[in-house]
């Protein structure tokens, strides 16, 4: 996790929402990214999307079961459904996100008992250092809006 803040920070000093994912097989890092929708002009360019993308390519092979992903923020739902084609086995995710998370807050898309695969989830890992890293940087946009 501390991997994912270090890439949530490259983000935010980016412009973008601070989100940082590391995926991780067998105590290897297979992939990592950051947010960079923004700059990409990609509104599929989540942390976790961009982990995945280089951890398919690094593998050779679009399925990545057995890994592990660690991301700052709870994954949205494009990000679960994403996890879950992947076959990613656990997702271990910051803070919660009340407004966007698919792994409990607003719903589960990892309990939904029609789909094939369920990912074991685990929140709250650092969840103090992730939530005001994302805090802060709303904080700060609204302030240079105003």
């Amino acid at each position: 996790m501390r991997r994912a803040l270090e890439l949530a920070h490259r983000a935010g000093t980016a412009g973008e929402v601070p989100v940082g994912a590391v995926l991780v097989s067998d105590g290897v890092v297979i992939g990592e990214g950051y947010n960079l929708p923004i700059l990409s002009c990609d509104p599929t360019a989540h942390a976790e999307i961009q982990a995945l993308r280089a951890a398919a390519q690094r593998v050779g092979n679009y399925r990545l079961p057995s890994s592990v992903l660690y991301v700052t923020l709870e994954p949205c739902v494009m990000c679960a459904g994403a996890l879950i084609h992947a076959r990613v086995a656990r997702v271990v995710f910051g803070a919660s996100d009340p407004k966007t998370g698919a792994c409990g807050s607003v719903l589960n898309l990892f309990a939904e008992t029609r789909l094939n695969h369920h990912a074991e989830v685990a929140g709250g890992v650092l969840a103090q250092e992730c939530g005001e890293l994302v805090r802060a940087f709303f904080t700060m946009r609204r302030s240079s809006s105003a």
